[in-house]
């Protein structure tokens, strides 16, 4: 939001020539995680209704911008005339990772955190996770091809790398004022403040979820745990909004943030896979309200998938989310470990043989990470980095499946999770 309200002269203190944020940008940026945190206190209605004519927003100016730039100001020929894919294989992986495209068809992680809010889940799940990743993946494609098609030659006659926007930053605002539509411009630059408005809007809110959930089942405190009259776990919004402020020192740039962030959570997701295969093996006949087809050849192929993800993060984001990690395991092992000194009844149960393979993995990805050629010393080199992740992949994936928890095991922690209404109000 700070990055893009920089296009107006009373926003362009906020952030230094490298993006970073300066001590004003700081302090707005504070300001708008209070906001983000204040909407979340109204409860999950309030909520709903602003993320939801924040979504209408986010879907509308795309679309308009793409069919009003591509009428008149279309050029079939600059998919042919540079080349394609100018900066080669790698910069195309490394773009996955690291400049949004990831992060940017990720809105389906709230709908599931969010899960124990709706009222019909098994009808919303499937729509809400299925239809995000669709949309979003169909805007952003038409976004793509209308904005290569619609660029006027001069501007990358010197190559993709020395685009040309006359100093106009953004680049569908810039060719917006290239082709002569300065209007659009201006609210394309608009847009910009308010769809990343929404985003963290309801990141506040999944995290508060996430920590609420943790807290009901025994792995985090009970503090985390406490709702207002509304159901809003108020003190879960306080931390996200002290955990948010925190990170803006490591992070104090977009670019670098997206890219952990995007690591972070295909990570999470990476257990996914894991946990499906353990399921499909233990409890074959356990009612699943939804069959995935051809579960047992997707599965181990999508791990694959989430570990090159993190890979092509780079090794200057894997190490920042190694240390991320270690801490969240420090905390997080702390409290377990004196719940259960302390007997606690709903202290979590600690299942060590089967978490053997967890160290192996996180060491072994960072080890492959800093051999390889994406920000690390570039001993590994291309396509054969690929070829040893998914090896790698595929050996801790039927590692953790042979070492994991026994049936009876797995059917207790089941019945153990505390399922919760959804708040009142």
């Amino acid at each position: 939001m700070i990055g893009y309200a920089g296009h107006w002269g009373w926003a362009q203190g906020l952030q230094h020539a490298d993006g970073t944020l300066t001590t004003g940008g700081l302090l707005t940026a504070v300001v708008l995680m209070a906001v983000f945190v204040g909407v979340n206190f109204f409860g999950v209605r309030a909520l709903a209704h602003t993320n939801s004519a924040a979504t209408w927003w986010k879907i509308a100016v795309p679309l308009g911008a793409i069919f009003i730039i591509a009428v008149g100001n279309f050029h079939p020929g600059n998919f042919t005339s540079e080349g394609f894919a100018p900066f080669g294989a790698k910069g195309v992986l490394g773009a996955i990772s690291s400049s949004g495209i990831i992060f940017a068809l990720l809105g389906f992680e709230q709908a599931i955190q969010l899960a124990g809010e709706s009222r019909n889940p098994k009808r919303d799940l499937p729509r809400a996770t299925l239809g995000s990743v669709a949309i979003g993946a169909v805007i952003y494609i038409l976004l793509q091809v209308v904005f290569i098609g619609a660029l006027p030659h001069t501007s990358f006659a010197h190559g993709w790398a020395k685009l040309d926007f006359a100093g106009i930053s953004g680049p569908w605002a810039g060719l917006a004022t290239l082709v002569g539509l300065g209007w659009l411009g201006w609210v394309l630059y608009v847009d910009a403040i308010i769809s990343p408005g929404g985003t963290g809007l309801i990141y506040t809110t999944a995290t508060s979820r996430v920590s609420y959930g943790l807290a009901k089942n025994g792995y985090a405190p009970k503090a985390f745990a406490k709702t207002d009259a509304r159901g809003v776990p108020w003190f879960g919004l306080v931390m996200s909004f002290v955990t948010g402020v925190v990170c803006f020192l490591p992070f104090p740039s977009w670019q670098e943030l997206v890219g952990f962030i995007t690591s972070a959570s295909v990570l999470m997701y990476a257990g996914a896979p894991l946990a499906y295969g353990v399921f499909a093996d233990r409890l074959p006949h356990h009612e699943r309200p939804y069959r995935l087809p051809f579960g047992k050849v997707i599965s181990p192929l999508s791990f694959v998938v989430a570990n090159l993800i993190i890979y092509w993060a780079g090794w200057d984001t894997l190490w920042r989310l190694g240390f991320a990690i270690l801490l969240g395991y420090v905390l997080l092992g702390s409290y377990a470990w004196y719940a259960v000194r302390k007997n606690l009844p709903d202290a979590p149960r600690l299942d060590f043989k089967a978490a053997q393979w967890l160290p192996g993995y996180l060491l072994g990805l960072g080890a492959i990470s800093w051999l390889g050629g994406f920000g690390g010393r570039g001993y590994i080199a291309l396509w054969w980095d690929i070829l040893v992740v998914a090896a790698f992949s595929l050996g801790v994936y039927y590692w953790a499946k042979a070492t994991a928890s026994k049936t009876e095991a797995i059917e207790r922690s089941i019945e153990e999770v505390v399922v919760t209404d959804a708040p009142a109000h």
